[in-house]
């Protein structure tokens, strides 16, 4: 990748490089303790196999934004934010008992195998995946850490990671607190915007431009960016989720409805259901046994009532905000350019 032309393909491959490289060699330290912990090594090394490397691209370009130049340190640094977000997978997908990430099993239930023998194996399992992503988190704060970045750089970002780890907590257990009551779309967006606006984009820009020494109006200017485009990720997510094709979103379309997550989609469904479309949806909802007939039927009430579409308004208004506040900041123009890119993706992904 040029210093500077933005290629995701080239920075996807760079921040892969250090991910794999950092965890596998975490992977094998974890092993030489005892021969046992194999299979939860395997698990450490299966949670950053794939992904888009979003969280490092906001990270990288926070900093370039700030008129840094291309750094290997930096896009080590940046790479933490992807452990970040492996944890938090590991951590949702246990909390909300999915069974697909990416097409294979998730964590906790991978690690049954290990546990087969025993009583109470899932539970063995579960916890297994819990202790994984913790492990995780660890390591993120490490491989930050030990980047190669001065320290004086370091320092200044240093008290941003309780922020993000903060926020994504408190988005994690508001959703559980939210999970099963009549869906709201104001509890819905404050979900989202702590849960994943703020880790996914807000934050790794703002770590980007602090250790890049960024000022006072380029650190407003992220946020102010960062926000909406990061709801529009997760608002978009939410669709792919229930109407995307499974194949490419290697998720099952049942799981939100299955969980009765309190997400946008259905918080606006159920506003514009009458009374008898609502007791449909309490008849579904949660519901473990869901399957193509039921998603069919809560589908099928969600497109009478144009929920997607009004998603899709949140999702475009969001974006035309958040490109807006960037092209009133006066970046260098392959900052802005890059930005500009990963907006577009974010927002109008397929998967």
């Amino acid at each position: 990748m040029g210093p500077d032309r933005w290629e995701s393909a080239a920075f996807k491959a760079r921040v892969d490089d250090v991910l794999h490289g950092f965890v596998s060699q975490e992977a094998r330290r974890f092993t030489e303790i005892d021969a046992a912990l194999g299979p939860v090594a395997e698990q450490l090394e299966a949670t950053v196999a794939d992904g888009k490397r979003l969280r490092a691209a906001f990270c990288y370009w926070g900093w370039r934004a700030a008129g840094q130049p291309d750094s290997h340190a930096l896009v080590r640094a940046a790479a933490s934010m992807e452990l970040v977000h492996a944890a938090a997978v590991v951590h949702d997908d246990l909390i909300d008992d999915s069974p697909l990430r990416h097409g294979r099993p998730t964590a906790h239930v991978a690690l049954r195998e290990a546990v087969r023998r025993r009583p109470r194996a899932a539970a063995a399992a579960g916890s297994l995946a819990m202790l994984v992503g913790d492990l995780l988190i660890g390591l993120a704060g490490e491989m930050f850490a030990t980047s190669g970045l001065p320290a004086a750089y370091l320092s200044r970002a240093r008290p941003l990671w309780s922020v993000l780890t903060r926020e994504l907590i408190a988005g994690e257990c508001l959703e559980i607190l939210r999970t099963g009551r009549n869906p709201d779309t104001a509890d819905s967006l404050k979900v989202i915007r702590y849960k994943t606006a703020k880790y996914t984009v807000e934050q790794p820009l703002l770590i980007g431009g602090a250790l890049a020494g960024a000022g006072e109006r380029l650190r407003g200017g992220f946020s102010a960016y960062g926000v909406p485009l990061g709801e529009a990720f997760q608002l978009r997510d939410d669709l792919l989720g229930l109407f995307g094709s499974p194949e490419r979103t290697g998720k099952a379309n049942t799981d939100d409805l299955r969980g009765h997550r309190p997400t946008a989609l259905l918080a606006e469904t159920w506003r514009a259901a009458d009374a008898g479309e609502r007791r449909q949806l309490r008849a579904l909802l949660g519901r473990r046994d869901l399957g193509e007939e039921g998603l069919h039927a809560v589908r099928e009430v969600m497109l009478r009532l144009d929920a997607p579409g009004r998603i899709e308004d949140m999702i475009a208004e969001r974006a035309e905000e958040a490109l807006g506040v960037l092209h009133g900041l006066e970046l260098p123009s392959h900052a802005s350019d890059a930005l500009t890119t990963l907006a577009h993706s974010v927002t109008a992904r397929r998967s």
